[in-house]
């Protein structure tokens, strides 16, 4: 492959850049996510990529050579099961993703949190798992088997996507975020129609971008197809207690708003309490009603409700 070219096509700046074909990407892709494409130049296009922005057609070839490599997982039967990413953790405010899972999970909706983390300067969503008693499995057998028998599991990415899982790694090393974790959010290891997306974005544009690539991904052949596109709360996958509901069900390639009519910022308070221990106290007294269910969270879970079981 000649990588010299594709640095001189994506490379140029954001205005003088251009989009790669979506073969030309999914051939990209594939090489980075096998190891071939030697460190200066995977330095430099990932670079250039993040400046640049992924088209659709980039994510589309990217996506393509991502899911080639995922190893697959048998669904359990009933709804879909909802797939929550953990690529984050808690910085100023509690991690209530755990809540919504187990929301999820409590009313018979199969949940997998799948994920990795490498901030030092924010709070392991995998150490507040822990704490909740949900540790992560040791194998894709093991997952399957608690998603079948507790409706809940937790996975490493490096056990979904080796390659994948690398090229996030590379995140200290560069500086910045690159493609993966992008992609990271459209992962799917369930055969088609049987695994639901939830898809939480932290920037404008990506919800732009995400809007036109989901509803390829969810007009799978034979129907079934499910994702949720949202805005994330400190990069998880909950709603923002304060502002403004966000919530785009995909269903079938169609897509439709399914937040509250009411769409004003909320003077809900946020917990600091982001120490593993403090915040799984927290998300069992909601769960046991001592503490007021979020309201944004309570809509989160009944679109995703909607979306797994129709």
């Amino acid at each position: 492959m000649d990588y010299a070219s594709l640095i001189r096509e994506v490379g140029r700046g954001a205005r003088g850049a251009r989009d790669l074909t979506r073969e030309q990407a999914h051939d990209l892709f594939g090489a980075m996510l096998d190891g071939h494409v030697p460190d200066l130049e995977l330095g430099a296009l990932l670079i250039a990529l993040r400046v640049k922005g992924e088209s659709a057609d980039e994510l589309a070839g990217f996506l393509a050579a991502m899911q080639a490599r995922t190893a697959p997982l048998a669904a359990p039967p009933g709804p879909r099961t909802v797939l929550l990413p953990t690529l984050n953790g808690a910085r100023k405010q509690a991690n209530l993703m755990p809540l919504v899972a187990r929301l999820l999970a409590r009313e018979g909706v199969p949940v997998l949190i799948f994920g990795r983390h490498d901030f030092d300067s924010r709070v392991s969503p995998f150490e507040l798992l822990d704490a909740m008693g949900l540790p992560a499995s040791a194998t894709r057998a093991e997952a399957e088997q608690r998603l079948a028998s507790d409706r809940l599991a937790v996975l490493p990415l490096q056990l979904l996507n080796p390659g994948l899982n690398a090229l996030m790694a590379l995140r200290p090393r560069l500086g910045l975020r690159n493609s993966a974790h992008s992609l990271a959010k459209l992962l799917d290891p369930f055969p088609a129609g049987r695994g639901m997306r939830v898809v939480a974005v932290t920037h404008p544009e990506y919800l732009d971008s995400m809007a036109a690539t989901l509803p390829a991904l969810t007009a799978v052949p034979g129907g079934g197809g499910r994702a949720l596109l949202m805005r994330a709360s400190e990069g998880e996958a909950y709603a923002h207690l304060r502002r403004k509901a966000h919530l785009v069900g995909f269903q079938d390639g169609l897509a439709a708003a399914l937040h509250a009519a009411d769409t004003t910022d909320l003077d809900w308070p946020l917990s600091p309490a982001c120490a593993p221990a403090d915040n799984a106290a927290l998300i069992q007294a909601m769960l046991d009603g001592r503490e007021p269910l979020p309201t944004r969270i309570a809509e989160q879970v009944s679109a995703l409700r909607l979306l797994a079981t129709n």
